[in-house]
C-alpha cells in the first residue's frame, strides 16, 4: 500500500510514516513495490510498499512429546523450510536442545541468502516467556530449563521463548483466520492439553506465565483416571496417548503415533472414525466450558481430529452448541502447525518493535 494509505489507516503523520518507512526499508524489512501507481490517472504516481522477503528468515523449534520440529520462517509467517527429528529414549533437554540448534544450522545452510533474525521456541507445560525457560513439563520430565540460554549458546542468535498455545494464538493474530479478532482463545489438543486467551491483541500470561494451564479441567461424561488421581480431567481424556491406546485396544493400530489413527478412519475403518468423533465431541465440551467463563468472539482448535475431517468439526460444533458453534473454527496452520508455533514466537516479537527488537547476534 501506498504511505498515504498507511498515514490514513495509523493516523500518522505524513512526516512519520516517511520516516519510519524509510527506517524499515534500511533495515530490509519493506521495500519499494516495482509498479508506481497513480490516483485516478492524475497527479503524481503513487510508490505502495511491500513486505520484504527476500532477506530474512526466523528459526522456530517446537518440543513435542515424540519428535521436535525444526523450522525457518519467512517475515509472512510461511514455512519455507521444515524438518521433524526423531527421539528415542528419555528426552534429555540439553541434548534435545543442541540437536535443534544444529537442525536449524542444516536448514540455513540449505537456503543460502536467508539471514536468520532469531529463533522462537514453542512447547508444552509451563513455559516461563519472561525468563526463556521451560519451567515444568511433565510429559517431557522437564523442569526449570533454561531454552533460552542454552538455544542461544548454540546457534548464536537471539531467542524467544513461549507456550505453544499462546504462540499459536498470535500466529492467528497476525496470519490466521482470527486477524481482526477482539478476543482469541486458542485450545491445544495433543499429548498436553492447554489453552492461551488474548484481548484486543494481547495475550495473557499471568505470574511466571502460568495462564492457559487447564490439563485438570473436568470434562462432564469423562472416564479416565489422571496422575493426579481424579477421573475424568480434561489432559488425561484428550491426550493423544489415551486416543492411541483405546485405538490399540479396540485393534485400529499397534502404536502410538495419533497420525495412523486418522488414516485408519480415511480408509473406511468405522472405530477409528467412532474414536476421533467422539474426541472431538468431548473436545467441544471443553469448548463450552471455557466459552461460557471467557465468551472470546473467536476460538481456535488444533487437534488432529479437526483438522482432518468434516465429521470431527462437526461433532465438536454439535457439542458446542449451535448458538456459539460458528465461532470455532480450526487452526489456520494444519499443515505446518507445530513449526509455526515455533517461528511465529520470534515473528511476534519482531511486528510488536521492528524498530526497537534486538535482532542482533549474541555474542
Amino acid at each position: 500500500m501506498a504511505r498515504s494509505t498507511i498515514a490514513r489507516l495509523t493516523g500518522l503523520s505524513p512526516a512519520s510514516v516517511t520516516d519510519h518507512c524509510a527506517r524499515l526499508a534500511e533495515l530490509g524489512f519493506v521495500r519499494e513495490a516495482t509498479a508506481p501507481r497513480r490516483s485516478n490517472g492524475v497527479g503524481r504516481p503513487r510508490v505502495p510498499l511491500d513486505m520484504d522477503n527476500s532477506r530474512f528468515v526466523v528459526g522456530g523449534v517446537h518440543v513435542a512429546v515424540p519428535y521436535t520440529t525444526v523450522a525457518l520462517l519467512d517475515l509472512r509467517g510461511r514455512v519455507v523450510a521444515e524438518r521433524e527429528l526423531k527421539r528415542s529414549g528419555a528426552p534429555d533437554p540439553y541434548g534435545v536442545l543442541a540437536r535443534a540448534a544444529d537442525g536449524l544450522g542444516a536448514l540455513l545452510d540449505a537456503a543460502p541468502g536467508s539471514r536468520p533474525l532469531g529463533v522462537g521456541f514453542a512447547a508444552g507445560g509451563w513455559v516461563d516467556r519472561d525468563s526463556g525457560t521451560v519451567v515444568e513439563h511433565p510429559m517431557l520430565g522437564w523442569r526449570e530449563v533454561p531454552v533460552r540460554e542454552v538455544l542461544g549458546a548454540h546457534t548464536g542468535l537471539p531467542v524467544h521463548v513461549d507456550g505453544h498455545a499462546r504462540a499459536l494464538v498470535n500466529a492467528e493474530r497476525l496470519f490466521g483466520r482470527a486477524r481482526g479478532s477482539r478476543s482469541v482463545l486458542h485450545l491445544f489438543v495433543g499429548n498436553v492439553v492447554d489453552a492461551a486467551f488474548a484481548t484486543n491483541d494481547e495475550v495473557h500470561h499471568g505470574p511466571r506465565s502460568q495462564a492457559g494451564a487447564i490439563a485438570h479441567l473436568p470434562v462432564p461424561g469423562g472416564t479416565e483416571t489422571c496422575d493426579c488421581g481424579r477421573v475424568g480431567c480434561l489432559q488425561a481424556e484428550l491426550s493423544e496417548r489415551t486416543l492411541c491406546r483405546r485405538a490399540r485396544a479396540a485393534g485400529v493400530i499397534d502404536g502410538a503415533n495419533p497420525t495412523h489413527v486418522v488414516r485408519a478412519a480415511a480408509g473406511g475403518a468405522p472405530v477409528a472414525v467412532r474414536l476421533l468423533t467422539d474426541r472431538a465431541r468431548m473436545t467441544g465440551r471443553a469448548v463450552g466450558l471455557l466459552l461460557d467463563v471467557l465468551n472470546p468472539e473467536t476460538v481456535v482448535v488444533t487437534e488432529i481430529g479437526i483438522l482432518s475431517r468434516e465429521d470431527c468439526l462437526g461433532s465438536l460444533r454439535a457439542a458446542v452448541g449451535t448458538e456459539r458453534a460458528a465461532a470455532v473454527v480450526p487452526s489456520s496452520f494444519a499443515d505446518s502447525v507445530l513449526a509455526t508455533a515455533g517461528g511465529s514466537v520470534a515473528l511476534d516479537v519482531l511486528y510488536r518493535d521492528p524498530l526497537g527488537a534486538s535482532f542482533e547476534r549474541v555474542t
